[in-house]
């Protein structure tokens, strides 16, 4: 039952690795402090969202509607303080000294803190659940799954706006910006191959791969809500 989420919130990796990039040109100074101001307060949300991440790894597929429901409450809760305080961390480097820097900070805090608020929702969504219908539980997590379809990408879009030119090539270099793909626990209930798609290991693909992570996200909810209700007719 927790694939869905499980393959959604590799995200969290998703966001270091998107930027990372290689080139020979050291960039312009401030563009260079820009990006150590921004990276070093960034580095610990990037982490939150990994921890999230695997904690929905760690929650088996098919375990018990009460622990995939406070797993999923917990973790979009962390999201969500994670993407606020990267908006946050955005705010306090300032303006970033490229063309075009106003406009593309304020474009990254709007867009990081809609996807605050969307997570926040979800959480609230996924807590009003009736963890001891299952039927019920079945049919509300398809929900969840649906609104996470639509919001997952949000924080992951909202940074690569800093991404481009010599902006993303100096944030590339700082090591809070950086990362190493994050791997599924043994044991886990989610999938290796749906929780951790391409995109873990092709940071210079991040387009295509945040296409392949939301449509493996999409499958897998299909299969979440497709368990918790064989788990219910089977207990009828």
């Amino acid at each position: 039952m927790n694939k869905k989420l499980a393959a959604a919130l590799s995200g969290g990796a998703v966001l270091v690795l998107a930027l990372s990039g290689c080139s020979d040109d050291d960039g312009d100074e401030k563009v260079n402090a820009w990006a150590k101001t921004f990276c070093d307060q960034a580095q610990p949300q990037f982490e939150k969202h990994s921890a999230a991440h695997q904690s929905i790894i760690s929650t088996a597929a098919d375990g018990q509607p009460a622990d995939i429901k406070q797993a999923d409450s917990e973790a979009f809760q962390d999201i969500a303080e994670a993407d606020q305080a990267l908006a946050d961390a955005i705010q306090e480097a300032g303006v970033p000294p490229v063309e075009n820097g106003e406009q593309l900070q304020q474009d990254a805090i709007t867009e990081l803190e809609a996807a605050s608020k969307a997570y926040q929702d979800l959480k609230k969504q996924v807590d009003a659940l009736d963890a001891s219908n299952q039927q019920a539980f079945a049919n509300g997590l398809q929900d969840v799954a649906e609104g996470l379809a639509e919001i997952e990408n949000m924080d992951q879009d909202a940074l690569e706006k800093l991404r481009s030119g010599e902006l993303g090539t100096a944030m590339s270099k700082q090591p809070g910006c950086q990362s190493t793909a994050t791997s599924s626990p043994a044991g886990g209930g989610g999938n290796a191959e749906s929780a951790e798609s391409p995109n873990a290991s092709t940071p210079s693909t991040s387009a295509s791969s945040s296409a392949s992570s939301s449509s493996s996200a999409s499958a897998s909810a299909s299969a979440r809500a497709s368990a918790s209700e064989s788990a219910s007719g089977a207990d009828s």
